[in-house]
């Protein structure tokens, strides 16, 4: 921050303002809903994720925007409810959840590396949710290879021998056995395989 400029964050309570009054005096902010917003939540996220697959700088600062407004959006649209909440409490209660899952900073928790860190966070978590199963809570909706990503690896913490269940030479086990592959190797499967498309497009393209 150079000398005289606004402090960080100063524009963000500008963004928050103009929703305000978005809200008050737009008739399409007026009439939306949080399941009217779904799609272009979901928009904003696929838009997010190009941006940062392709490296452009500015598209990705303005894709961060639109899916920021998404987030402000439906904290503008809960604060209406009787029972609702603000900004401040999303904003509130994510800056204490991270607080809380790393101990290793601000608690003065040793760890020895990253993945101590990660394991941390899984155990915090399945302890504040009080969770039952290791794959309690991940979203089904999720894109195939992504949903068996996250379900391998909470297993994988959970001292689950994924491998050992991968069985037949049907497509699908062969699919999942690419994915646990990929994980041994460090490798997002989701993000591999969206590279390699983009790769067919360019070829088949050129």
């Amino acid at each position: 921050m150079t000398e005289g400029s606004a402090p960080t964050g100063a524009r963000f309570l500008e963004l928050v303002e103009v929703m305000d009054r978005l809200r008050a005096e737009c008739p399409w902010d007026r009439e939306q809903t949080h399941l009217s917003l779904v799609r272009y939540l979901l928009e904003e996220t696929y838009e997010t994720i190009e941006a940062l697959e392709t490296g452009d700088r500015d598209h990705l600062r303005e894709e961060l925007g639109d899916l920021l407004l998404q987030v402000v959006f439906h904290a503008r649209i809960a604060a209406e409810q009787p029972d609702g909440f603000d900004i401040d409490d999303v904003a509130g209660g994510i800056a204490e959840k991270l607080v809380y899952r790393h101990p290793h900073v601000f608690a003065g928790l040793e760890v020895a590396d990253a993945d101590e860190v990660d394991r941390n966070w899984q155990r915090l978590k399945a302890a504040e949710k009080q969770r039952t199963s290791p794959v309690e809570g991940i979203p089904p909706g999720l894109p195939a290879l992504a949903w068996a990503d996250k379900v391998a690896g909470r297993l994988e913490t959970a001292g689950v021998d994924v491998a050992s269940y991968v069985r037949g030479e049907g497509v699908g086990a062969r699919l999942l056995a690419l994915v646990l592959e990929a994980r041994a190797a460090g490798l997002d499967p989701e993000q591999e395989l969206r590279a390699e498309t983009r790769r067919l497009i360019s070829g088949a393209s050129g």
